[in-house]
Order: structure tokens, then sequence, then C-alpha cells
């Protein structure tokens, strides 16, 4: 497996801008030489959360979290190592490098490619949105969406478009742009059978974006045959991109780049089924809403929510095959260590609302809006905006139950509970929910539930599941602690200063003194750590922390890490690596290239005298004990020859030890 090189790395760090990186997420203030604002990691009203620019640390005073800007990607967007350099070196256009063996590796071909379909699909998608507002073509599709109740805020917010009904158009468009036959061929926007005959054609657009909100891909809805008096429609109702080597259709989500500041702020999302139910969301005021693409709720998708949410609420259907969707779903946040609740609309929440006065006529008029639904008893998010209003829609969104009620429920619907065999089968629908909780505590509690639930011996609903229980526990859900460190593979570190084996005992307290304060001034300018290893050694330091911040700037050294984060992730310590960073980021003990670099240097000049000095004192009271012992020792005389060359070896080292502390 090939590794980022270190030259990528080091270039990473070298041009990290730590404010505008950290800006993306948080909001800050810069007051007194640093940059404040409030904790992303804790909710509070007063900023406690700091950014050291120079350093390119972070820290908040509140919760206690920090570490370096590559550590604080890590964090937000729950990335390893790898992945966040990536991430920050396409931001910052930086090729990346591999190494294979010790042999760098570059693909300067593949990257070109991805930049280039971006920008293809950013064209496709102004262009296609310019036919939705402006062309005549377009006027259908315009007036269908606005039909369903999404105003031009949300038209704009999606960048919703039209696909003209000629295929052959978008060809025509792209070749004069400069686009070559082949790399159109091979871009997905065009039929595999007719290169030159667009994929999408007469449809309403739904363009799909990656997180960092470029079009990666469509969706399209066609407009024409779908009521029952027409002729058979000419395609399915909606269709997608193909996968390309920008889109992978089981790892994106509809909207995730709109939803992803409210999923951070809440730890929680709304996983509907379809474009509209998100839009009509997202109308409504529920930011934090997505969808898969056409298929079932994925494990990889899972795993991408779980970078930032803690919670799923599912907006599925209330049809049998929505709620077979929502039972997967569940499995598939369960496994993957979300909390999961189904939401159950509830009625209310609002008065009958009319169509928008653009709709001329009933609503069944235009094509995909049914006519005279029962409002009473609407559950899909897009009908609930249009008929109800977006008050009534909030409303509702909050009526749901947690996901081990709703496999209770669905599993009484499914199976005659009256009968021992119809009972003995709802209680295994519910075996591979079990499977999924990571601890035995929960495992035990849930089948206890079970049981209760549906009036079974637990030992008997145990025996059931031990039996048909064939897989082993992934615990796929397991999760971290805030305010820890990943290494470079993404996996946490654990152990301390002073710890026992396998980290198990608790930690040594930190404690201030000359060693350790010399050594975070040293780490927090590693710059300086060259002269500063020159000028002493590790058998002169003591304190436990302090020699842990010694091996590992003398580890980062010999590696040629130059980095904060790299530097961070060799103290074993939480205690110790939150210290460090808090001393760093509050400028305790930082200098700047010009105006304090001498004071710097005299600081760090100051504390090795102090180190040497008290070290050399303790050595002193050790030769004086050990003399006066020797002179006070009653052994034979046959031992005088040792004793006196003892003595010798220790009254030597004394008058050493008197010139340099003299000196």
């Amino acid at each position: 497996m090939s590794l980022i090189s270190k030259a990528t790395i080091q270039e990473v760090n070298d041009k990290l801008d730590a404010i505008s990186v950290v800006e993306e997420y948080v909001r800050l203030e810069k007051k007194g030489g640093r940059y404040w604002g409030c904790c992303p990691f804790h909710n509070e009203k007063t900023p406690s959360f700091t950014v050291d620019p120079d350093k390119k640390m972070y820290h908040c005073f509140g919760c206690g979290q920090g570490g370096g800007i590559i550590n604080f990607i890590m964090e937000m967007d729950k990335l390893s190592f790898p992945e966040a350099i990536e991430t920050l070196a396409k931001k910052m256009g930086i090729e990346i490098i591999r190494e294979s063996g010790g042999v760098e590796v570059r693909d300067p071909e593949q990257n070109t490619r991805r930049e280039e379909l971006a920008e293809l699909y950013r064209r496709v998608t102004v262009t296609f949105h310019h036919f939705l507002m402006e062309k005549p073509e377009g006027s259908v599709a315009k007036r269908y969406i606005i039909s369903r109740g999404i105003d031009q805020e949300m038209i704009d917010r999606f960048r919703l478009g039209f696909a003209p009904a000629d295929r052959g158009w978008l060809f025509n468009f792209l070749s004069k742009k400069g686009y070559s036959p082949p790399f159109l061929a091979a871009s997905g926007l065009f039929s595999d059978k007719y290169p030159r005959s667009s994929f999408f054609s007469n449809r309403l657009m739904f363009p799909i974006a990656d997180r960092q909100g470029k079009t990666v891909a469509f969706g399209g809805r066609i407009l024409e045959g779908d009521k029952p008096a027409q002729l058979p429609p000419a395609g399915p109702k909606y269709i997608n991109s193909r996968e390309s080597d920008i889109y992978k259709k089981g790892q994106t989500l509809f909207a995730i780049d709109l939803a992803l500041p409210e999923i951070r702020r809440t730890k929680e999302v709304y996983l509907a089924e379809g474009y509209m139910d998100v839009i009509s969301l997202h109308q409504a005021g529920i930011t934090n809403a997505v969808a898969p693409l056409g298929t079932a709720f994925t494990d990889d998708q899972a795993r991408l929510l779980r970078r930032w949410a803690e919670k799923i609420n599912l907006v599925f259907d209330s049809d049998s095959a929505g709620q077979t969707a929502a039972v997967k779903a569940i499995i598939t946040c369960r496994r993957n260590g979300l909390a999961a609740a189904v939401v159950v609309p509830a009625e209310g929440g609002g008065g009958p609302k009319t169509a928008p006065d653009a709709i001329s006529g009933p609503p069944g008029a235009i094509s995909g809006v049914d006519a005279g639904p029962d409002l009473s008893n609407l559950k899909d998010p897009a009908d609930i905006l249009l008929y109800l209003g977006p008050e009534a829609l909030q409303k509702r969104m909050k009526c749901f139950i947690n996901d081990f009620e709703y496999l209770v429920f669905r599993s009484k619907f499914l199976y005659d509970v009256s009968g021992s065999e119809g009972k003995a089968r709802a209680v295994a629908f519910l075996f591979p929910y079990i499977e999924t909780l990571d601890s035995d505590v929960s495992r035990d509690a849930c089948i206890a539930s079970v049981a209760d639930a549906f009036g079974s011996d637990r030992a008997a609903v145990l025996n059931d599941y031990k039996r048909r229980h064939t897989g082993g526990m992934d615990g796929g859900g397991k999760s971290y602690p805030p305010g820890g460190m990943r290494d470079r593979t993404g996996s946490r570190e654990g152990g301390s200063f002073g710890n026992g084996e396998g980290g198990t005992q608790p930690e040594r307290p930190i404690r201030m003194n000359d060693e350790l304060i010399l050594l975070t001034v040293v780490l927090v300018n590693f710059h300086l750590y060259p002269s500063f290893r020159n000028a002493i050694s590790i058998k002169e330091i003591e304190d436990p922390a302090a020699k842990e911040l010694f091996i590992a700037m003398e580890e980062s050294y010999i590696h040629e890490e130059s980095g904060i984060d790299d530097l961070l992730s060799r103290i074993s310590s939480p205690a110790l690596r939150n210290y460090v960073v808090e001393k760093g980021t509050a400028g305790e003990f930082s200098g700047s290239p010009r105006q304090q670099q001498e004071q710097l240097e005299q600081l760090i000049k100051d504390g090795i005298k102090k180190v040497k000095h008290k070290r050399l004192r303790q050595r002193l009271s050790e030769i004086t004990a050990e003399l006066h012992n020797l002179e006070h020792d009653p052994s034979p005389k046959e031992d005088g020859f040792r004793k006196d060359s003892r003595l010798e070896e220790l009254i030597v080292e004394k008058m050493h030890i008197d010139a340099e502390l003299h000196r």
C-alpha cells in the first residue's frame, strides 16, 4: 500500500493557513494577537476556543480539547491522518506524491482528469439551471417545481435545472466549449451506445454535490407520462448518473454539502427518501436533511454521517417498501455506531393550505401532483409542506419513536404473535438489531426488553438468540471520547506517562516544574530543538512528563517531521498533550519570529541552566552523603584500598561539580 510522501506532508504543513482552515467551521475574531470563537466541540455562549496561527494549534479552555490544525480537521470531519492530508492538499493545490517501496509515485493525469470532470459538471449545472429559469423549454419543469410548494430560494440553493428534450444539444454545446468526444463519452453524461446522445432528456434536474459543494452527478425526474390518461412514460420516473471517477452512489448523499453545518451543530440527521422530501425539509427550516441516491442506505453512507452525527431520524414512507427500508436503515445505523429513530408524523400542526397561486387549476392539472389528498393523513414531507405549510412540517418531524420500539411494532404487524410459532418469528425479527449492539450489557438489556415486549421468558429468548446468532460481534459502533488523538491510520492512541502496561492505570497529574516548563517551551518552538539537544541530554531530565516530551521531539527530529500534529501524536498521555497545547496556544511560551526571538532563546538558555544547576546540586548532595558514609564505614581494614579509591573519585567529581556550579 502506497503512503503519502514526507515531502507532501511537509508542504502541507508549511503552506497550512490555520485561520482559513478553522474558519470553515468556526467564526473567529482576533483579540490580542490571537483568534477566538465558540468551541465546535461543546456548546458555549462565551468564546473559549482559540487558534494560534503561528504555531498552527488550537485549544479550548472550556472543554480542554486541542491539538494541531491537521488534528482539528481529523476531529471535525472524523478523518484519518492520510485523509486529512489529502483533503488539505487538494484545497491548497498541492500535488499528492506517494511512496511505494521507497519509490515516489505521481499520478498527475488522474488528478487532472478529476479536476476536469468537476469543472465539466459545474458548467453543466449552470447550463441546466439557466434552462430552467430563463428558457421557454424549462417552463413546464419550473411550473412543476413551484406547484410542489418549492420557493425560489430553494430552487437557487439546490441549483435545480432542466435538461432539454433534444438529446444532441448538450454534446454540441460542450464540443463548442472545447471538450473532446472521448472525454465527453467517459463523463457519464451521455449514452453508452450513443455517445453523442445525452443521458438526461426533458427532465427536472437535481445536482448531486460532494461535501465541498462540487457537482459530481445528477438526478433527473421525468415530466411527461405520469398521468394515467397518458401513454406509458418514456423511462423511469427518476434516474441518476452512472458512477464515475468523482461519483460513487453508495458513498454519496444528496444535499450533504448544504446539511453539514446543521449536522455538526445538532449531531443529528434527517434521512429522507428522495430529492423533493429533502428540499421540502430544508424549506421548512430542517436543514440537516439528506437522502440516499436511489438505493438503500449503505454502510459507507452511514460511516460518512458518523463523522459528524450521533443520531439518524428516518423519514421514510409509511407504505410496505418504506417500512422495509426503515428496518434495513435501522440495522445499518446501529451497525455503524449511530442511534436511530423513525419519524411518525402525527396529525395536526396547521390547517389545510391551498397550493400556490402559480398553479393554474387543481394540483392534478400538473404532472406528478396528486389531486385531493387526505389532509388528515399526510405523511410525505413534500405533501405536508405543500398542503399544510412549513410550521406543520416542522411539528410533524418532531414526532418519532426510537428504533427498538419501531422494530417491536413492525414485528407484531408482520407476525401473528398470538401463537408460539408467530411469536418466535417476531422475536427472531429483532435478533439482527441485537447483534449490532456493541456491548454485552446493551445486548443483555435489549434481550430482556424483547422478552418483556412479547411476554416471553428471558432465558428462552437468550437461548434462541445464541442458537440463531452465527456471526461474531464486530463492535462496529465503537466510539471514542472527545479530545483523543488519532494516528496516521486513523486509530486512537492509548497509554500515558506513568501508566502500567496497557495504559490501565490512572494518569499522573501534570505538575509544573522547571524541566516541564523548559521542554514545553522547546516543543512549541520546535525549530529551536536542534540547538537545544546539543546543549542538554535526556539523562539530565528527571520529570517523567518532561522526559516524554524530550523523547517525542527526538523521534520527530530523527524522522525529519516538522508539523505540530506529527509531534503531538508522539505524546501518548492525553493530559500531557492537552497541557502542551494549552500552554502553546495561550502564548505563554511563544515568541514571534523577529521581535521576541532573542528573548525566547534566552528563556531556553536560562531554563537549561536551571535544569543543569538543579541536577548538579542533586548530585552534589548524593556525593556528600556518600562521603559521609565512607568516612564512618566500619568495614574491615583490608577494604581500605577500595575505600580510598572511591573517596578519591568522589572528591574529584565534587571539585568538578563545584567548578560547574561556579561557572
